[in-house]
């Protein structure tokens, strides 16, 4: 069997380390310096001739991060790894996933592109903001899902009075496959939005009256649409709004947005790292799910085996 070699991103090491940990392997030695004008220069220290990578890093902003992941990429494919794997546990521009307006850009095709020529031979990540991402590749992808962290961790709690919901229209087959799996009712916050991270209004499709609502979303960014879908919840009855969110993005006045909200909770992963503290939100761990994918993938196991049995 191939040698194996963890490596990871500047801004992603504090995830690279729990990953290494609970993989058993450390991380490989690689430098990230810049020159005086920002200008990115990548040397990985050791050898890496025939050997399984796999370069752990998340490409959220700034965008340094994806251009960082594809010089390391560039690095290992010219010193003769065997086969390259690009753990991207948040897949950063995912949103723009289609051409929905002229003169639009498909900005995850394009990373896409980005990520096979600069030489992946594999993609991991988990929780795309649209399925049909997977077919922007012609390489494999693993398609992690965070149920097998959030719905062990949901088991745990007094689910006797809680109805899931969908924030917007586009997040229902999430939201359903967790009232499915709990044999629970399932409402939708339908939103209208005038642009991009400005919520206008939102309407609730459903009966929340007396329940303790939990909403499931890929990821909150300014928390605007999910503080005033939590808001129209309260207002339609609901005792208590909780969401449920794998990738803390959190930008803008996302912050001050959820510790003023109705909300009591969003628990989130770690693929993003918080920017400060909040006692409303609560941080469950990828890294374990993350060490066993690559331990599976480079002993040639079934990835499906680590999904949450529905």
């Amino acid at each position: 069997m191939p040698d194996i070699k963890l490596l990871s991103g500047s801004k992603s090491k504090y995830l690279a380390e729990k990953i290494s940990d609970y993989y058993g392997y450390p991380l490989s030695d690689c430098d990230i310096r810049t020159f005086s004008d920002g200008e990115m220069r990548i040397e990985i220290n050791e050898s890496v001739r025939g050997a399984y990578l796999f370069f752990i890093s998340s490409t959220f902003g700034p965008s340094d991060n994806i251009l960082e992941l594809l010089l390391m990429i560039d690095a290992a494919k010219r010193a003769s790894a065997g086969y390259i794997t690009a753990v991207i546990p948040y897949f950063g521009y995912a949103r723009q996933d289609r051409k929905d307006k002229p003169r639009v850009p498909i900005s995850s095709k394009l990373i896409a592109n980005l990520l096979e020529a600069a030489g992946a031979d594999r993609i991991m990540t988990m929780d795309l903001h649209a399925d049909q991402i997977q077919g922007f590749f012609d390489i494999p992808v693993d398609h992690l899902k965070s149920e097998a962290i959030f719905m062990p961790y949901l088991q745990q709690q007094d689910l006797t009075n809680v109805i899931f919901a969908s924030p917007d229209v586009g997040g229902v087959k999430r939201a359903r496959a967790y009232a499915k799996f709990f044999g629970k009712d399932l409402v939708i916050c339908d939103k209208e939005r005038r642009k991009a991270n400005e919520v206008s209004a939102i309407t609730v499709i459903g009966d929340v009256k007396g329940a303790d609502v939990i909403m499931i979303d890929d990821l909150v960014d300014t928390a605007g649409t999910m503080c005033k879908a939590a808001d129209a919840l309260i207002e339609k009855g609901a005792n208590s709004v909780r969401a449920f969110c794998t990738h803390p993005v959190l930008s803008g006045n996302a912050y001050e947005n959820i510790n003023n909200s109705k909300m009591t909770e969003i628990i989130t992963t770690d693929t993003i790292p918080l920017k400060q503290h909040s006692d409303k939100i609560k941080v469950l761990s990828c890294a374990q799910l993350f060490a066993k994918a690559i331990r599976n993938t480079h002993e040639y196991r079934s990835i499906a085996a680590l999904f949450f049995d529905k």
